[in-house]
């Protein structure tokens, strides 16, 4: 694995637990691929969520006001995403600079 900081590679062992019976190395392949499909989840969703709208610190904690946040929260990432965006804090901040680019990521120009 390669370190993205330093650039130098390093070796990392993981060891997971499972009911499964011993897989084949093709097996093997396709339980690394279930494992790395779970975390491209946690990156690319929770960790956003976490980082880029600061969802842990979030005052709201009644009622059904955290669903509802969360979901706005989902529904924004998703909508950036499909159109094209790849860094969601970028997206957002220029989103922020004119308040019409929003409507027109959604197909409702003013």
């Amino acid at each position: 694995m390669k370190e993205v900081a330093s650039g130098k590679e390093r070796d990392e062992t993981v060891y997971g637990v499972t009911s499964l019976p011993a897989p084949t190395p093709t097996e093997a392949m396709a339980l690394l691929a279930l494992i790395r499909g779970h975390w491209s989840i946690e990156n690319r969703l929770h960790w956003v969520r976490d980082v880029t709208f600061d969802e842990d610190r979030s005052r709201v904690r009644k009622g059904n006001g955290p669903r509802v946040m969360a979901t706005l929260r989902n529904l924004a990432i998703s909508i950036l995403r499909v159109t094209g965006a790849v860094n969601v804090a970028e997206a957002l901040r220029w989103c922020a600079r004119d308040d019409r680019r929003p409507m027109r990521l959604v197909g409702m120009a003013p």
